[in-house]
């Protein structure tokens, strides 16, 4: 299983995990399940590109998937998220006695953790993207 955080760091998955919150959390969609042709649609994507990310995301358990003939709902599941979650926690929510400076440390470690996170998201991307086209089909890992 790939770590959670190379899952998280990719900038498409990020968008469909929080398409996939958006919809846990509207009002008359309290299964929270959404369709894959309705990603799609919202972001934007292809079709494939969506899947593939989504199986990325299964894959890590961050989503489940209920079938229903030739369509597939995908809901969030958090839980993993939880362990991201525990472990960002102490980086922004300590107290490191900045009263009295003008700053907000939390605000000012959030930007730069998303900054961080962007370039490594893309960062990433391009490398992966790098070496699939340099590696011949037969010894990839799909």
């Amino acid at each position: 299983m790939a770590d959670i955080f190379d899952v998280i760091a990719d900038a498409t998955r990020r968008d469909i995990l929080g398409v996939l919150k958006d919809r846990h959390a509207e009002e008359g969609h309290s299964s929270g399940e959404i369709s894959v042709s309705e990603i799609v649609s919202t972001l934007e994507l292809s079709q494939p590109t969506v899947s593939k990310h989504l199986k990325v995301l299964r894959d890590a358990g961050l989503v489940s998937v209920r079938e229903e003939g030739q369509h597939r709902y995908y809901r969030l599941d958090s839980e993993p998220l939880e362990a991201v979650e525990d472990w960002i926690i102490p980086f922004v929510a300590s107290d490191l006695g900045t009263e009295g400076f003008g700053v907000d440390l939390a605000d000012e470690t959030r930007e730069f953790a998303s900054s961080v996170g962007k370039v490594f998201a893309d960062t990433s991307h391009r490398v992966t993207t790098a070496v699939e086209r340099v590696t011949p089909r037969k010894w990839r890992r799909d």
